[in-house]
This record gives structure tokens, sequence and C-alpha cells, in this order.
């Protein structure tokens, strides 16, 4: 099998914590920790079940994706995956998607950090102060992923490692404050307030897939699919049980989106110290998101389309010593910065309309990825059998990974399809630049085979 040689430049630093620390942050930010109040006032005690609904079609769309992650460990990810059976414009495609919904993240993301920041220093009354705080850890977060992938690797790992702590510690702890009278009505919106909390749900745990971009980094392609089910597995059971506790403690009609509904619930059990704390987690959680997700995945799949030239060639440079790069986190960084700064003249914009284009994109990049699992399957039947990792009870993830990104669709965009016109807008331009600038015509795609059965251009 050939490797990409510019993945090859890259230095394989991140072993199997790092891996999963980095799908357990991408997952953890303002979804779980901020919008969680929004899903479960519009759906009451069934926000469980939306947000759990959410979260097994990540874990099933991993799982599938995970024989990939193996057999073609780049940092392009779905971007390599998907051009090597479908073509280059839409492997392309499922690579820009991806990477521009991390981008739009930045924005929203940021703002949810410098919001939880500002928690901290009541005696700043400022509207600007969110703003200022998003700023300046969006620089320090890009300045740590410039400085080596290792060390914002570690610092991912170590954030990680305290946020899971605290949220254990207050689901164990909370138990004994359950109400099991806050379960009762199970529906107090009907059926239409659960399906309303379903895209909440989704949002809250997008980033899972972000991981199968360390695969260029690795250093033992294997942890791969191991970090890819386990960190599945922390974060369904982590939040799914801090979520039953947190509904225990908190009747549904009193949720609101003001504060975190986690650091209110902790004020009442723990008191003013038991805010501080879950405060802490939430501000780790947005920190992770923006650390290791937008600077760190988008700049990855940026830099590999680059070098195969989809994309200019400044985001294909690697810095000569810390070897990252480098052009591109500064262009991601550019971009939450201005995303952030639209987002405090007009939240709405960023929060509803953008965030709305951000799960379209990445329900794109799924659904291309999920095709390129299937014919791998189909049309590489020798080097899937060859693999130390196979998914289980193929094809019983891909099937579910599809059927959850239906249901996924179906709630988000059900009630507003003016989104879907305004994506697939923006998709057209999109390919039309790419007829017009691609210059790829001589690349040869790293797991490009002399078997034709196996490789489709």
């Amino acid at each position: 099998m050939k490797q990409d040689s510019s993945i090859e430049l890259m230095p394989k630093k991140l072993g199997f914590w790092h891996i999963w620390a980095l799908g357990v942050g991408a997952v953890i930010g303002d979804g779980i920790f901020l919008l969680m109040g929004q899903g479960i006032a519009i759906a009451g005690p069934s926000a469980i079940f939306a947000y759990l609904i959410a979260g097994m079609s990540q874990f099933c769309l991993m799982i599938a994706l995970a024989e990939m992650a193996v057999g073609m460990p780049n940092a392009g990810a779905m971007s390599v995956w998907v051009e090597r059976f479908m073509g280059k414009w839409w492997g392309f495609l499922a690579g820009f998607t991806f990477a521009i919904g991390w981008v739009i993240a930045g924005g929203s993301v940021g703002i949810a950090l410098g919001t939880i920041t500002q928690w901290f220093f009541p005696q700043l009354t400022g509207a600007w102060w969110p703003t200022i705080f998003g700023v300046f850890f969006i620089s320090l977060f890009a300045l740590l992923n410039i400085v080596g992938t290792e060390i914002a690797a570690r610092t991912q790992l170590y954030l990680v490692l305290i946020l899971t702590l605290v949220m254990v510690a207050f689901a164990l702890i909370g138990i004994k404050d359950i109400n099991l009278e806050h379960f009762s009505p199970m529906f107090p919106h009907g059926i239409s307030g659960f399906w309303a909390a379903i895209p909440l749900g989704t949002y809250a745990y997008l980033g899972a897939v972000t991981l199968t971009t360390a695969g260029g980094e690795c250093r033992n392609p294997r942890d791969l699919p191991r970090a890819l089910i386990w960190s599945s597995i922390t974060f369904l059971l982590l939040y799914t049980f801090a979520q039953i506790v947190l509904q225990g403690i908190i009747p549904w009609d009193q949720f609101t989106t003001e504060s975190s509904p986690f650091t209110e619930a902790a004020g009442q059990v723990f008191g003013w110290a038991g805010a501080l704390f879950m405060n802490v987690a939430a501000w780790i959680a947005a920190a992770t998101c923006i650390l290791m997700g937008t600077l760190y995945a988008a700049s990855r799949i940026f830099f590999v389309q680059a070098r195969e030239g989809f994309l200019p060639a400044f985001f294909g440079y690697l810095h000569p010593r810390t070897k990252t790069p480098v052009y591109g986190i500064l262009f991601i960084w550019a971009c939450s910065v201005g995303l952030v700064l639209l987002g405090h003249f007009n939240p709405d914009f960023l929060y509803v309309e953008l965030s709305m284009q951000l799960v379209l994109a990445w329900m794109v990049s799924w659904t291309l990825a999920l095709i390129a699992a299937v014919l791998y399957r189909k049309r590489a039947k020798e080097e899937v059998g060859a693999l130390p990792w196979k998914q289980p009870l193929y094809p019983l993830f891909p099937i579910l990974g599809f059927i959850g990104i239906g249901i996924v669709f179906f709630g988000n965009f059900i009630g507003s399809p003016m989104t879907i016109v305004r994506g697939a807008i923006w998709m057209g331009i999109l390919y039309v630049l790419f007829k017009r600038f691609n210059k790829a015509e001589q690349y040869h795609h790293p797991y490009e085979s002399n078997d034709s059965h196996t490789n489709v251009k």
C-alpha cells in the first residue's frame, strides 16, 4: 500500500490516549453545557432519548468508518477516502464540508467560551467581555497548535481527563438528589417537542468523527479504531448519565439558555463551590472543541487538500521545525475570530443560520464517508481482509449510520427547508470554483491501486 508522502512529513507522535481525548473533547462543548438547557426546555424529560439518538448515530457512524481509518490513515480522512472511490469532486466536498463546519464552530464555541469565562469575573459587566475572552483563547489555542501537535494534544488530554472526572463526580454524587417526579410527564410537548430536541442533540455530539483526522500523526494505526470506539462509549455513558441526574435535580420547565444547566444543578447540590467546578468543566469543554477540533482537524484537512492541488498551496505549508500547517492554522484562527466578532453584533445569524449550515455540511460529509465505507468493502475486499481490525457485524453499522443520518436530517431540516436551499447554493458555487481552479489533474492518490476494481476515478 502506497503511503502519502506529504503525510510522512508530519511526525507520528499521537498515541491512544491523545486520540481518545481528541474524540471526547471534540464532542463535549457548548452543545452540552449551554444548549442542553434549550433542548430540555422544548422536549422535557424526553430530551434524554433525543440526545441518546443523536449520540448513538455518531457511535454507529464511527464504527462504520473505523475500517477506513485503519486502512487509509490520513490527515485528510474522509476527503481521501471518498476521493478514492467516488472521484475528486466528491472527495473534496466531503473533506471541505467537514472542515468548514469546524470553522463555523470556532465562532459559535468561541462566543460560548467567552461567555463562560465572564462567569468567573462577575465584576466585568460590559457586553464586549465575552468577545474579548473568546478572541484571546482562540489566539492562545492557535499558538499551541502552531508550536507543535504533541503539545496541543497533551494539553487536550489533561483538560479532557479533568473534565471527565468532574462530570463523573457530578453524576455519582448527584444521584441522591434525583426527584423521580421531575421525569413526568415524559413528553410534555408531545412528539413534536421530542423531534425538535434532536437537532440540538446532534449539535452536541457532532464532533466525534474528528479524531479520524489524526490518522496521519498516529503512532500505531490500531489505536485509531480503539480510540473511535472508546471515545464514543465515554461520551455516550458520561453524558447520558449526567443528563439523567441533571433532569432529576431541576424540573424540565425551569431550564433556560442563560447559563449552563449543569452549573445551576451543581450549585443546588454542592453550593457555590459546585457551581464553580462545573463552570470550570464547561470552560474546558468549549476549550477542547476549539483546541483540537476547529484548529487541529480543519487545518489538517486543508493541508491535505492543498497538497492535492484542490486548495491554494499556502495551506499545504509545514513549518520546518514544528511540522505543523502554520498558514492553515492562521487562516482558521482569522475566520474564527471574525465569526466571534460577527456573533457579537448578530448572534442570531451565527447561532441559527450558520449553525444550521454547519449541521448540513457535516450531514453531507458523513453521508459521503459512509458511502465510501460501503464501497471500500465492495471494491477492496483483499485490502479489507488484511486489515488488523475490521468492523463487527457488517453491514449493521453502516445501515444504522444511514438511518441515524436520516433521522438527524429530518429533525434538523423538516421545519427549515430554506437551510437546504441556501446550502445547495453555496455548495453549487463551490463546485463551480472547484472545476475552474482545480489543478490536481496529475495527482496520484496515496492509496491508488493498479487494480481498477479498487479505485474509481
